[in-house]
């Protein structure tokens, strides 16, 4: 930040929240809001300039950015919300000041209530009706009698015939009065939030056929307590027409609340006038609308905690351990339509296909036994990659037995999860790449470049189409396609990107390039060749210094001109590192990947104004294993040969499988029979977790027991504990009686508190 520029001038009015709200120091918000305004990508601020925001983490940064455009928004609203009530000569200092003193945009909605255009309303009629004054009468609870009060106000022509209809009309007008009390309504939806429950029913008629949502059918659970998988549960259920959702909360003590705030005097005529209109406005005006506030806020909660159990299982997934780059032969498997084979080299360049029809007679099991031969004889692969889908576990089997019958005990058969490849298959991007291929040949081609590089292919897909979410279906999608697209950056830019083999997709996904750069990029590397450098970049047309500064450390040139290119040393700490090398005496390429000499170097002595320990830091370690892939070594799966089909699976089997899923109430895993088994939280580990993500992560490999076959919903339950560890020992939510606010779950003989399979 300059020394003329001012929190103002950055959005940051609500400076000394943010600092109490992220428990970072203002020097490191601003640092932040001054980098993100000059156009700098998250991942280039986490990497490249920590020593500017004092070594913040992506995660750190992520989130003041996100307080930030909040509070901006809540800053433009008030703006507009101060305009529009001075434009009515309605904004008396009190309420400004009560405004500017506003910390959500929820307050400030409901100050601004009142001043709000809206619909013709009841008590707009009333005042039409000159009902006005009897209505504050009622309000200041006069010793007058209602009825001779209210007769001055009877008017035919306007429609009030006699004192009573008067009374009426000035009791709508109260009743509106009061729901649009900030203090009476901030009082009753933090009621709703702290002591209101979320009730569900079954519809009437119920369901004459099993559901879902049996055990939602008489339920009832605190709003302040519900996880946000049973809640998204619910909201599914009603939205399948199955159940019937509402919050509640007691209403009586509200009212005797309420009635306080107005300070009702019994001993006053106009007391049973003024209890009336308390009655009305809750239940007509005030409940209804706070019940909705409350829902979205509930929903959005819960669609925000889906959507981080969503973007972890993605990011350990795009983080799987590669297998490198090997020779692959690819297969797509198919009972019907066949096996579709692909070859591809060791960078995944696509060279052959051909169909094999292994289940379909003796004749063609001869032949494709032939032709799985040929292939692995002409390009000699380091593995046989097979997706996961249907007919993946015979497939799997066929091939083992071809190499087997044929002496080839180098190549490796390997399960892989096809997630997502058939919506791959018929993108945009898949028929780019291969404008004359089958569909179910882009397909085979993606499993096996999955294989060698998880992250290189998997960003060719659309997040939602992997399928490691937890109710993504029902979450707000923009907010689940933010998220989702910060994980998939944050991967790309945390791995690192080979500049001459990436695909455009991949590099639309690193720091500062975007999709029409990265098209660019892959046109000028086919009319020009491959980079030899990666000050090279500045030759792409449209390509300019900032987007240079913003990409380079996270792309690689392997071979290239300059020793560091194929490093996440970033072309501005190359003269640094360069001085290093000469003051210790030795070549550049003698010091890269020398960890004795790196060691040598005196770190002290090059700090300065501009490049911190932190920086010095990351230089060192990118100096001895340079352009080091920082995800796990790869190791193949073990399914059991003899388990391949649901109906080979029984109780008491111990299994090995690979986690395909993570959500609040447990964990999936893939035990090679086309049907995920289920891990509960209460199975995951010996010692009490509230979170699966404690425990598992999605790509792991887990060794677990049968626990439980469900023939007729087809469910599988696990456990991941050993046999002797015995019960588990009660922690929050455990080992005690059911809450008196839900009626108790069957026992299901299992370990399951609760259905896990419910609403899935």
């Amino acid at each position: 930040m300059s020394d003329t520029e001012t929190p103002e001038d950055l959005g940051l009015e609500a400076l000394p929240r943010l600092v109490e709200e992220l428990a970072v120091t203002p020097r490191q918000i601003m640092a932040v809001a001054h980098l993100l305004a000059e156009g700098n990508t998250l991942p280039f601020i986490a990497r490249y300039r920590k020593e500017v925001h004092g070594n913040l983490d992506e995660v750190q940064i992520s989130k003041i950015q996100e307080r930030l455009s909040y509070y901006r928004e809540l800053e433009e609203r008030r703006s507009t919300i101060l305009k529009s009530i001075g434009e009515q000569d309605k904004l008396t200092d009190e309420l400004k000041g009560r405004i500017l003193a506003c910390t959500t945009k929820t307050a400030l909605e409901d100050l601004y209530l009142p001043y709000k255009p809206k619909r013709r309303t009841r008590a707009m009629i009333a005042r039409e009706k000159g009902l006005e004054p009897l209505a504050l009468l009622i309000l200041g609870q006069g010793k007058e009698q209602p009825d001779e009060a209210a007769a001055a106000y009877v008017n035919a022509e306007k429609g009030v015939s006699d004192a009573s209809s008067a009374l009426a009309g000035a009791r709508d007008l109260v009743a509106e009065m009061i729901s649009e009390n900030a203090d009476v309504r901030g009082m009753v939806r933090q009621a709703f939030m702290t002591e209101g429950m979320v009730v569900s029913e079954a519809v009437v008629p119920k369901p004459a056929e099993p559901t879902k949502f049996e055990q939602y059918y008489e339920f009832k659970e605190k709003v302040s307590a519900i996880p946000s998988h049973r809640f998204l549960a619910i909201r599914r259920g009603q939205a399948e027409g199955v159940l019937r959702v509402r919050l509640a909360c007691e209403s009586e003590r509200l009212l005797l609340r309420i009635a306080e705030v107005y300070k009702l005097n019994a001993q006053s005529p106009f007391a049973p006038h003024l209890k009336e209109a308390v009655e009305d406005s809750y239940k007509r005006l005030i409940a209804p609308s706070v019940e909705v506030d409350v829902s979205v806020e509930v929903k959005m909660k819960s669609d925000r905690a889906a959507v981080e159990v969503f973007a972890q299982n993605l990011r350990n997934l795009l983080l799987q351990a590669p297998l490198g780059e090997q020779k692959i032969i690819g297969i797509d498997p198919g009972l019907r339509t066949g096996c579709k084979c692909a070859a591809l080299d060791a960078t995944g360049k696509f060279l052959e296909t051909c169909t094999i029809y292994p289940s379909q007679g003796e004749r063609k099991e001869i032949e494709a036994k032939v032709d799985i031969c040929k292939l692995v004889s002409r390009y000699r692969p380091y593995a046989m990659a097979v997706g996961n889908g249907t007919g993946g576990r015979e497939t799997e089997a066929f091939v083992r037995n071809v190499l087997k019958e044929a002496n080839v005990r180098e190549v490796a058969v390997i399960s892989v999860n096809e997630s997502g490849a058939s919506v791959y298959s018929a993108s945009e991007v898949a028929r780019e790449e291969f404008p004359d291929l089958d569909l179910t040949i882009r397909g085979a081609i993606s499993i096996g470049r999955r294989l060698q590089d998880p992250l290189a292919e998997l960003v060719k897909i659309d997040p939602k189409a992997i399928g490691v979410g937890q109710y993504q279906h029902d979450v707000h999608q923009p907010l689940l396609a933010d998220k989702l697209d910060e994980v998939v950056v944050s991967c790309v830019n945390h791995v690192g990107v080979e500049l001459n083999t990436a695909s455009a997709p991949l590099l639309t996904r690193v720091s500062g390039i975007g999709a029409t750069m990265a098209k660019k990029i892959v046109t000028y590397r086919n009319e020009n060749g491959a980079f030899i450098s990666r000050k090279q970049l500045c030759k792409v047309p449209g390509l300019g210094a900032k987007t240079f500064e913003q990409a380079a450390g996270f792309l690689r040139i392997r071979g290239g001109q300059h020793p560091l290119d194929a490093s996440a040393v970033h072309p501005e700490r190359y003269a640094l590192v360069e001085q290093m090398a000469a003051d210790l005496g030795v070549a550049l390429t003698e010091l890269i990947g020398n960890a004795e000499l790196v060691d040598r170097i005196p770190l002290a002595k090059y700090i300065s104004g501009t490049v911190g320990e932190p920086t010095l830091r990351d230089i060192v370690l990118e100096l001895k294993k340079p352009g080091r892939d920082p995800r796990a070594t790869f190791e193949k799966p073990a399914f059991r040969e003899d388990v391949t089909e649901f109906e080979h699976v029984k109780e008491g089997m111990v299994l090995e499988g690979i986690v395909t899923n993570v959500t609040a109430f447990g964990a999936f895993v893939d035990i090679g029979v086309h049907q995920d088994g289920l891990v509960h939280v209460s199975e995951l580990a010996d010692r009490f977790i509230r979170d699966p993500s404690e425990a598992v992560k999605a790509g792991d490999k887990l060794k677990v027991r049968v626990l439980n076959v469900d023939k007729a919903r087809r469910r599988i339950a696990l456990s991941a504990k050993t046999p002797s560890a015995g019960p588990r020992p009660a922690g929050p939510g455990v080992g005690r009686g059911p809450s008196p606010s839900r009626r108790p779950a069957p026992s299901r003989g299992n370990g399951f508190s609760v259905n896990p399979f419910a609403g899935l």
